[in-house]
């Protein structure tokens, strides 16, 4: 079992397909609109605008664990982000990324380490984990690395199908 065999809904519901994903790269970040960090929306963005040709998917899964951050229906969520930061990037079903009610997609994630070594529960919103074509998690990045950094976008260039 791979990422790309998980089931998880889509914002506006029905299912997501994540499967549909396979043979690309997938990025994988919690949001939340509420955030010190919601700016990266912007980034997420230009990311998913830069690579999408070359195979990478960024995938947005709302999740309101962390200070109650991203309370919103999943029409004002998805209001928020196209009229706020143009995001076209496809977003899922609003999700639990840590505890018991953790979402299946999520504790495949998890075990993978960011660069400090760091695995299991999700620290804050917008921590991003990079899926390889082949549904491998291939990094993990803390949610204060932008997706300007060089290093997410070098993770990037590695897995990138074409």
């Amino acid at each position: 079992m791979t990422v790309f065999d998980i089931d998880i809904d889509a914002l506006a519901g029905g299912p997501a397909d994540l499967g549909a994903y396979r043979g690309r790269a997938l990025l994988v970040v919690n949001v939340a609109s509420r955030c010190g960090l919601t700016p990266q929306y912007a980034g997420l963005q230009a990311l998913h605008e830069a690579y999408a040709d070359r195979g990478l998917v960024v995938l947005g899964v709302p999740c309101n664990q962390f200070a109650g951050q991203e309370p919103g229906t999943p029409a004002e969520i998805g209001e928020f982000c196209q009229v706020n930061y143009g995001v076209t990037f496809p977003l899922t079903e609003k999700v639990d990324v840590n505890g018991p009610g953790r979402h299946p997609l999520y504790a495949e994630l998890v075990s993978t380490p960011d660069a400090e070594g760091h695995t299991g529960d999700v620290r804050w919103n917008f921590e991003k984990f990079l899926v390889a074509p082949d549904g491998t998690v291939a990094a993990r990045f803390a949610p204060t690395v932008t997706p300007e950094d060089p290093e997410l976008r070098a993770a990037v260039e590695k897995v990138l199908p074409a």
